[in-house]
Protein backbone atom coordinates (compact mmCIF):
# COMPACT_ATOMS: atom_id res chain seq x y z
CA UNK A 1 0.00 0.00 0.00
CA UNK A 2 1.13 3.53 -0.76
CA UNK A 3 0.32 6.13 1.89
CA UNK A 4 0.60 9.91 2.11
CA UNK A 5 1.30 11.56 5.45
CA UNK A 6 0.62 15.30 5.64
CA UNK A 7 1.94 16.44 9.02
CA UNK A 8 3.82 19.64 9.86
CA UNK A 9 5.40 18.31 13.05
CA UNK A 10 8.51 16.66 11.65
CA UNK A 11 9.11 14.27 14.58
CA UNK A 12 5.54 12.96 14.41
CA UNK A 13 5.75 12.56 10.62
CA UNK A 14 9.09 10.73 10.89
CA UNK A 15 7.75 8.43 13.63
CA UNK A 16 4.63 7.54 11.61
CA UNK A 17 6.57 7.12 8.39
CA UNK A 18 9.23 4.90 9.95
CA UNK A 19 6.68 2.67 11.65
CA UNK A 20 4.62 2.27 8.51
CA UNK A 21 7.66 1.61 6.31
CA UNK A 22 8.90 -1.04 8.76
CA UNK A 23 5.56 -2.77 8.21
CA UNK A 24 5.84 -2.80 4.43
CA UNK A 25 4.06 0.40 3.43
CA UNK A 26 5.42 2.87 0.87
CA UNK A 27 5.15 6.35 2.41
CA UNK A 28 5.40 9.88 1.06
CA UNK A 29 5.50 12.79 3.52
CA UNK A 30 4.57 16.46 3.13
CA UNK A 31 4.99 19.07 5.87
CA UNK A 32 2.92 21.91 4.38
CA UNK A 33 -0.73 21.93 3.40
CA UNK A 34 -0.24 22.97 -0.22
CA UNK A 35 2.50 20.37 -0.74
CA UNK A 36 0.23 17.68 0.68
CA UNK A 37 -2.67 18.80 -1.50
CA UNK A 38 -0.47 18.65 -4.60
CA UNK A 39 0.74 15.14 -3.79
CA UNK A 40 -2.81 13.98 -3.01
CA UNK A 41 -4.08 15.38 -6.33
CA UNK A 42 -1.29 13.94 -8.46
CA UNK A 43 -0.30 10.70 -6.69
CA UNK A 44 -2.06 7.38 -6.51
CA UNK A 45 -2.43 6.73 -2.77
CA UNK A 46 -4.32 3.96 -1.01
CA UNK A 47 -4.86 6.20 2.03
CA UNK A 48 -3.93 9.63 3.36
CA UNK A 49 -3.04 10.51 6.94
CA UNK A 50 -3.86 14.21 7.18
CA UNK A 51 -3.25 16.69 9.97
CA UNK A 52 -6.00 19.24 10.55
CA UNK A 53 -3.75 22.18 11.46
CA UNK A 54 -1.10 22.75 8.77
CA UNK A 55 0.93 25.73 7.60
CA UNK A 56 -0.53 27.34 4.49
CA UNK A 57 -3.68 25.23 4.22
CA UNK A 58 -5.67 23.25 6.73
CA UNK A 59 -6.64 19.63 6.34
CA UNK A 60 -10.34 20.45 5.96
CA UNK A 61 -9.72 22.55 2.84
CA UNK A 62 -7.56 19.79 1.38
CA UNK A 63 -10.20 17.09 1.86
CA UNK A 64 -12.86 19.42 0.46
CA UNK A 65 -10.79 19.98 -2.68
CA UNK A 66 -10.07 16.28 -3.11
CA UNK A 67 -13.75 15.36 -2.85
CA UNK A 68 -14.72 18.11 -5.31
CA UNK A 69 -12.20 16.58 -7.73
CA UNK A 70 -13.86 13.20 -7.07
CA UNK A 71 -10.73 11.80 -5.45
CA UNK A 72 -12.17 9.30 -2.98
CA UNK A 73 -8.95 8.18 -1.28
CA UNK A 74 -9.69 7.23 2.34
CA UNK A 75 -8.43 9.85 4.83
CA UNK A 76 -7.48 9.48 8.48
CA UNK A 77 -7.38 12.85 10.25
CA UNK A 78 -4.83 13.69 12.92
CA UNK A 79 -5.96 16.28 15.47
Amino acid sequence: MKLLIVEDEQKAAAYLSRGLEENGFVVDVAHRGEDGAHLARTGAYDAIILDVMLPGRDGWSIITELRQLEIETPVLFLT
